[in-house]
């Protein structure tokens, strides 16, 4: 970055960033993937390592062009995650880098004062954890488990809240941008009461957000112990699902024989037919803790472009009011008709 006379930020390309959040002393880039996580990054992703610099600084260029007040950090390493989310596609990157920041703007009261200390009696719940060890894809296993949450104790926003932010903090891995993450969903004791409380606008809401407004990629989606109910739930989260994302979930009801053909009984605690022990959700809370520094930057406060006009309709219109509420009543029908 330069500076001129006038006090004007511009980018290696000389273009002004009036408005980019541009951060001092931006920390060069180094790769800390393996060989073998090279070799799969540029089979799966397209990434080309003595193309990377050039195509993150394309990127970047892109965004002072298209979007100078967008607000976001500039950085290499930041910018990678959403080249690599979408097998360094600009357009799409960019898009998505836009529906990020979107998504953190329009919805307050999950992303204001996002950190670990915000959401301590979530994570203390257990409701989201991390497995301590890896699949044999080396990827992460996001283990969510909604019986810990107790309604009356905070809304359901919270535990949005720790699950954005377990992403968050796994996203800062370049393994895990590689590899992606797997979500082992455990629905055992989730009532009906519950169960509304995940109504139309929520699932929308966070569909979106793990489909076109974050840049992981989502490789498997466990279900297991799900109740009858959970198919009026799934009907409302299937019209939302791209059909690639729809055909990566398994549901796998009560049978572990079926779970553990997708995870290997390896690295699953004892809960769940697995050899690695009880489940430990201190480690993970303990990281997340130490890592409060990482999520000082908050981006919620700022405003959208003028002329920004999203492409994804996710994004790009709510739900009002009325709708969700004819929608929550056609959902409680079907709860308590599986139930």
């Amino acid at each position: 970055m330069s500076g001129d006379g006038d006090g004007t930020v511009r980018s290696p390309s000389g273009e002004s960033l009036s408005g980019i959040e541009v951060l001092p002393d931006q920390p060069k880039y180094v790769c800390t993937l393996s060989a073998e996580l090279v070799a799969k990054a540029r089979e799966e992703l397209q990434e080309k390592p003595e193309w990377r610099l050039r195509d993150v600084q394309a990127l970047r260029d892109m965004v002072c062009k298209d979007y100078p007040n967008l607000g976001t950090c500039l950085d290499d390493a930041f910018l990678l995650r959403f080249l690599r989310a979408r097998k360094f596609d600009y357009d799409r990157a960019l898009q998505l880098l836009v529906n990020y920041h979107c998504c953190r703007r329009s919805w307050p009261e999950v992303f204001t004062n996002l950190k670990p200390s915000a959401i301590k009696p979530v994570l203390e719940s257990g409701f989201v954890t991390v497995l301590s060890h890896l699949d044999v894809e080396g990827r992460h296993v996001v283990c969510i488990r909604p019986d810990r949450w107790t309604p009356s104790n905070y809304p359901i926003t919270e535990n949005i809240r720790a699950i954005y932010l377990t992403l968050e903090k796994l996203i800062q891995s370049e393994e895990t941008q590689v590899n992606g993450i797997v979500i082992l969903a455990d629905y055992k004791g989730v009532s009906l009461s519950k169960a509304s409380h995940f109504g139309p606008f929520i699932a929308k809401k966070v569909i979106g957000i793990l489909q076109d407004g974050f840049p992981i990629r989502i490789k498997a989606v466990n279900i297991i112990n799900e109740p009858r109910i959970f198919k009026g739930i799934f009907a409302i989260i299937k019209p939302f699902l791209k059909e690639k994302i729809a055909n990566r979930f398994f549901l796998h009801g009560s049978d572990l024989s079926s779970l553990h053909r997708n995870l290997s009984p390896r690295i699953l605690p004892e809960e769940y037919g697995g050899m690695a022990g009880k489940l430990d959700i201190s480690t993970w809370n303990e990281l997340l803790f130490a890592s409060e520094d990482d999520f000082l930057y908050d981006v919620s406060h700022l405003t959208l472009p003028n002329d920004y006009s999203p492409h994804d309709p996710l994004m790009g219109r709510e739900v009002d009011e009325k709708q969700c509420d004819d929608s929550l009543r056609s959902l409680k029908t079907q709860l308590y008709s599986c139930y």
